[in-house]
């Protein structure tokens, strides 16, 4: 099918489940929605904001695989009792009838689905959201080609046969063209590529061919300027749209770092660890005191709504408004709203003591330092040494240490991220403003919120803080008086700490000068 009958078909289909086109809404009235990586932190916010902002919508179906012992039902009863559906529950309890489990794995070839469900999808899904990947910097090659990649090639191929369909949005991301410094909205593909000698299916045989002994160390070689599997796989992806997926309604968004969510469902509503939130948390408890990072650079985080809003919008604007090519979205905050990780991290220490956590462990206070000899011996006394001895301390009162093992997961985590925390991108983002302009004029510019210009930092922080307490810590609002009175005690620990360091310093200089 060429491209102009691709385009009359989406346009014909639009037509059919938006009789108006008046609006986003309007154009999800009766669809039949299929959306990968719904479990994961992305998926349920794309879920959660499809029921709640467009009512009309027929049914969602979510790819859900077994996973650690748990059944397909077991995995969608745990989904459906996430705290982000209960907002749904107050408002529209019924709407979460809508949702549809579907047994598949875009690791597996042909999904891991049934014919039944196949054919089912097939015929009915009229708009796709693929969000499923493996977002773990230091997943094996292997892995990562098969989910990040692979996966992304059985979607396209899935799509291809679907006889209804409208739109597809596949879920990239910022740093897909990490060895770019300047990244357009563009497929950056093999011929406009730093690193050209790694196609996608060349990586894909690779890793499907080759024992893992040899891959580890291919992997090294085909990253070239990747810092990691995930920007690789992630990119070859985007190669595997524009090659197989061209004859197709799509687009890709590409956000950059998600943080967590800034009005919706819930203002700091948070429920993955991974990355920056992470790190945040344990600034928050004070187990952090010293980052790997330029702080005269600028930190692109962006909140998951307005991702969300992005991802949801764009899928209604390419079906309404074709051009003909795969529009790119670049879904980022540096282009109209920057901030930098010096007042990233002046704002997480503000709203750390502010609103303190009870189960924090020492004064919060860090530092940004780019001398990586100085951050190592500060990590060594501050982080590592204190954990080992609260490890014993626990170990004497007949408890189990754990707090090295965090440590040591926390440490890791900052280093997977020291690529991104002292490098800066120029992500530019025409088609984002295009479609900012489209929102504000429609009848949606109430419902969904694209334009990065509407954020404000210092309150978004102050959220974020919070939502880390309730959503990762579970902590009750009214543990905040205690942990305050904790904080205080901790204060005045630290500043006894800090005049006794300057003391025994004092006297080393002074036994040295004799």
């Amino acid at each position: 099918m060429g491209t102009t009958n691709a385009q009359t078909d989406a346009e014909h289909s639009a037509d059919v489940i938006n009789p108006s086109g008046t609006s986003v809404e309007a154009f999800f009235a009766e669809a039949v929605i299929l959306v990968t990586g719904a479990t994961g932190f992305l998926g349920k916010a794309i879920v959660e904001k499809l029921l709640r902002a467009c009512p009309r919508i027929a049914t969602i179906f979510i790819l859900i695989r077994p996973k650690r012992g748990q059944t397909v039902e077991q995995r969608f009863n745990q989904f459906l009792n996430n705290s982000i559906f209960d907002r749904i529950r107050w408002e529209c309890p019924t709407a979460l009838s809508k949702i549809q489990p579907v047994k598949g794995d875009v690791s597996l070839g042909d999904l891991g689905l049934s014919e039944e469900d196949r054919a089912m999808l097939t015929q009915r899904v009229n708009i796709v959201f693929h969000s499923a990947a493996t977002v773990r910097f230091d997943e094996p090659l292997k892995v990562a080609v098969n989910l990040n990649t692979r996966g992304t090639d059985r979607i396209i191929e899935l799509c291809k046969n679907m006889n209804n369909l409208v739109s597809v949005i596949h879920v990239s991301t910022a740093y897909s063209n990490a060895d770019q410094t300047d990244v357009r909205e563009m497929i950056y593909t093999k011929h406009l590529r730093v690193n050209s000698k790694l196609r996608p299916y060349t990586a894909i045989d690779m890793c499907e061919n080759l024992d893992d002994g040899t891959l580890d160390i291919v992997e090294r070689k085909v990253l070239g300027k990747h810092p990691n599997t995930y920007t690789l796989t992630k990119g070859l992806a985007e190669d595997i749209v524009q090659t197989k997926g061209s004859n197709l309604p799509i687009a890709i968004v590409r956000p950059s770092i998600i943080g967590s969510a800034y009005q919706e469902p819930f203002p700091g509503w948070v429920d993955s660890i991974c990355g920056i939130t992470g790190i945040m948390t344990e600034i928050g408890r004070g187990t952090i005191r010293s980052i790997v990072c330029n702080d005269k650079l600028i930190v692109d985080v962006i909140p998951v709504d307005f991702v969300v809003d992005t991802i949801i919008c764009a899928a209604c604007h390419i079906a309404m408004q074709p051009n003909g090519n795969i529009r790119v979205y670049n879904c980022t905050s540096s282009t109209y709203n920057p901030v930098r990780w010096r007042e990233w991290g002046q704002l997480t220490q503000k709203h750390a003591v502010e609103s303190p956590s009870k189960y924090v462990m020492w004064y919060p206070g860090f530092t940004f330092r780019t001398n990586k000899f100085i951050h190592k011996l500060v990590v060594a006394l501050f982080h590592f040494l204190p954990a080992f001895i609260i490890d014993l301390i626990l170990r004497f009162q007949g408890g189990k240490p754990k707090m090295f093992k965090i440590t040591k997961k926390t440490d890791r985590a900052a280093q997977v991220g020291t690529f991104f925390s002292t490098n800066e991108w120029i992500f530019h983002g025409n088609n984002m403003e295009e479609l900012a302009k489209w929102v504000k004029a429609s009848n949606d510019r109430n419902r969904f919120n694209v334009d990065v210009k509407t954020l404000d930092w210092d309150a978004y922080v102050q959220k974020y803080m919070l939502g880390i307490r309730k959503y990762i810590l579970k902590e009750n609002p009214d543990t905040l008086s205690k942990a305050r009175s904790r904080l205080l005690k901790l204060y005045w620990l630290h500043k006894i700490f800090q005049i006794l360091s300057v003391f025994f310093l004092i006297k080393l200089i002074t036994r040295a000068g004799r």
